[in-house]
């Protein structure tokens, strides 16, 4: 990724530096402009939402942390003595998770040959990373490649079907697109600009299908609000 497209190590390094009061602005070809306060992706533990907390209490064996940001996760993973491994395309992220000493690699998820984890945690809702729900069972495939026999996915994500509600319980929905949480967004920060990206907000029964499908058990964990955590665990 280039540095001027690197919005997230922009903002990472400002940080370090003591330079704050910004914030990452978050574009969408959907919802009006959202911003995400840099110093959120520097939270402790015990400022994380109760989502993350559980699906931290659930880790175990061999972790990957994907799309780790800032490496925030990974870190509160290490102080309970647990082996994490970390990816993310951010070059400032993953510069940064190194500094700390966290095993922190400039990769795609995609391009990942096969491993031996026994946890993929994608927080922040990482299964995201599929962009469109048509692509949700390609995402889990190589998912499954990366896991162990009895292996966990945990991830969380958030049915947007509240976004396109009118006042009397009904939906408008565009007829022209595939699943109403298909998005994308541009993330901004000062001059650094990613291009536009796909990312997915799935609800949990289409989550639950697509998995099922791969050869996983799809489990809701909980719930908070219309955001949930799910675990998937791969069949032996």
């Amino acid at each position: 990724m280039e540095e001027s497209k690197d919005a997230f190590g922009f903002a990472i390094r400002d940080y370090e530096k003591g330079l704050q009061g910004e914030n990452i602005v978050v574009h969408s070809d959907i919802c009006d402009d959202d911003v995400i306060p840099v110093d959120w992706l520097f939270r402790t533990e015990n400022q994380m939402p109760e989502i993350e907390k559980r699906a931290l209490e659930m880790c175990k064996g061999k972790i990957l942390d994907i799309g780790a940001c800032t490496g925030v996760h990974a870190e509160a993973l290490i102080l309970k003595g647990l082996e994490v491994e970390t990816i993310d395309i951010s070059p400032g992220a993953v510069a940064f998770q190194q500094k700390l000493g966290i095993k922190a690699k400039l990769q795609d998820f995609y391009t990942l040959p096969a491993g031996d984890y026994d946890t993929l945690l994608m927080m922040m809702n990482g299964i995201g990373i599929s962009g469109k729900l048509s692509e949700l069972e390609n995402t889990l495939f190589q998912a499954k490649k990366l896991l162990n026999p009895g292996g966990q996915i945990l991830c969380d994500s958030t049915d947007i079907k509240y976004l396109f509600e009118d006042d009397e319980g009904g939906m408008w929905v565009d007829l022209s697109t595939e699943y109403y949480g298909n998005f994308q967004f541009q993330m901004e920060y000062k001059t650094a600009k990613t291009d536009w990206f796909d990312w997915l907000y799935v609800d949990f029964e289409n989550l639950k299908k697509a998995a099922e499908k791969i050869g996983f058990t799809a489990e809701k964990v909980m719930e908070d609000g219309q955001s949930f955590l799910a675990k998937l665990t791969l069949n032996a």
